[in-house]
C-alpha cells in the first residue's frame, strides 16, 4: 500500500504536498469494526482535518510553526469494510513501508484497535520498544464477548508482545477487575485517573529509550471530548492532557511513532472534540519531531 499519493482530498492544515521530502507521513485508519458500544470513529480521520483548518499554524506552547516541519497527509487507508483481520494486516503492512522510508508514523483513528497493528510493525524495527498509552480504558482484556480482534484488548496485546514492563498506561479510570489485577500483577505501570504527574515520574526512565505514544480521546473528561464512542465521566481536561504531550515533547525519549484514536464526531455537534483532537495533533507534529 502506498503513501506517495493522498487517498482523499482532505488534508491536515499546512500538509506538505510531496511525501518524499516529507519526514512525517499523516494517516488516517477510518476503522470501527469492533467497537462495543458506539461506533463513529472511521468518520474521525476526516473531521479532524477538516477542524484543523481552524487552527493556527504557530504553537505558542512550544515556539514552533508548522512551516518549520515536513509532513505529509496521505489521507485515510481504504480498509476492507466491517474485516478487522484484513484491515489490521493492512495497517501494518502500511506503517512497515513508512518506517523503510525512514519516516515518523503518525496515525489518526478510528477505534483503538489500529494501534496494534502499529506496535507490531514499530516492534519489528525497535526491540527495546516502550508504550506510553494515554486513556480511560485500561484495554488490557483478552477478548470481548468471545472476540479476540477488539478495541478493548490492544493493550493486553502489546503486553504480550514487547513485555508488560514496558507499558506505560495513565489517566485510567475504566475496566474490569481482572484487567486492574493483570496490570498489578504483570509488572506493567498504570496510573488512575490522572495523566500529568504519573508521567512526570516515570518519563526519567524512559530517557533515550525509542517509545510509541498512543492518545484516546476519551481520556478526557466528556464536558471537553463527548464525540467518542465510550466515554467516561471523571476524565482529565484539554489542558492536562495537552501539558502531557509537552512533558513527552520536552523529555529525553525519542518518540519514534504516535497515534490519536476514537473520535466520533457524530455524538458532538458543538464539534469541541475534533477542535481538541486536530490541536492536539498540531502540538504531536511539532514536539514529537
Amino acid at each position: 500500500m502506498r503513501f506517495d499519493e493522498a487517498y482523499s482530498g482532505k488534508v491536515f492544515i499546512m500538509s506538505q504536498p510531496e511525501h518524499e521530502t516529507a519526514d512525517t507521513i499523516l494517516f488516517g485508519m477510518p476503522m470501527d469494526w469492533t467497537v462495543s458500544f458506539r461506533p463513529g470513529s472511521r468518520f474521525g480521520p476526516n473531521r479532524i482535518r477538516e477542524a484543523s483548518l481552524g487552527l493556527e499554524e504557530y504553537s505558542p506552547y512550544l515556539d514552533r510553526h508548522l512551516e518549520e516541519i515536513n509532513y505529509f497527509d496521505a489521507g485515510d487507508m481504504p480498509l476492507p469494510f466491517g474485516n478487522a483481520k484484513r484491515s489490521i494486516e493492512q495497517i501494518e503492512a502500511y506503517v512497515a513501508t513508512i518506517l523503510e522510508k525512514g519516516k515518523f508514523p503518525l496515525g489518526i483513528g478510528g477505534e483503538h484497535l489500529v494501534t496494534w497493528p502499529i506496535i507490531k510493525a514499530m516492534y519489528k524495527q525497535y526491540s527495546d520498544l516502550a508504550l506510553i498509552h494515554i486513556d480511560a480504558h485500561t484495554d488490557l482484556r483478552e477478548e470481548y464477548e468471545g472476540e479476540e480482534l477488539s478495541h478493548s484488548t490492544p493493550i493486553r496485546k502489546v503486553c504480550e508482545l514487547i513485555g508488560p514492563e514496558n507499558v506505560y498506561s495513565f489517566g485510567i479510570r475504566s475496566g474490569m477487575r481482572e484487567e486492574f489485577q493483570y496490570a498489578s500483577e504483570s509488572g506493567m505501570h498504570l496510573a488512575k485517573f490522572e495523566v500529568a504527574d504519573p508521567l512526570k515520574q516515570v518519563l526519567p526512565d524512559l530517557d533515550g529509550r525509542p517509545v510509541y505514544v498512543t492518545l484516546d480521546i476519551d481520556v478526557l473528561d466528556p464536558a471537553y471530548a463527548p464525540g467518542t464512542g465510550t466515554a467516561e465521566a471523571g476524565g482529565i481536561s484539554s489542558k492536562e492532557l495537552l501539558e502531557a504531550i509537552h512533558l513527552i515533547s520536552r523529555s529525553g525519549v525519542n518518540v519514534v511513532g504516535a497515534d490519536l484514536v476514537e473520535v466520533a464526531p457524530i455524538y458532538d455537534p458543538s464539534e469541541k472534540t475534533p477542535i481538541a483532537a486536530s490541536k492536539f495533533l498540531r502540538e504531536m507534529l511539532l514536539g514529537f519531531r
